[in-house]
């Protein structure tokens, strides 16, 4: 109940930032199979979390925040 009640919460908070300089990305990791959502730097490549993806509803949350349509690039 708690955890349902904050992911709603957060899907309405909308993430800023500047898609001339950052990209949404996910990253997976290849040893625990682990999905983080964040923020790239287009300049330095420097990658910042901002939420732990845990199924599809994660997912479509994330892209709401970030405003895109389009399901973000995996990198691993």
């Amino acid at each position: 109940m708690f955890w349902e009640r904050l992911r709603k919460r957060a899907e309405g908070l909308r993430i800023e930032y500047d898609p001339g300089k950052q990209e949404p990305v996910m990253r997976k990791s290849i040893c625990t199979g682990e999905t983080t959502a964040g923020l790239k730097d287009r300049e330095n490549g420097h990658y910042t979390d901002l939420m732990l993806i845990r199924s599809e509803e994660d997912v479509r949350i994330f892209m709401k925040r970030c405003g895109i349509t389009e399901r973000p690039r995996t990198e691993y």
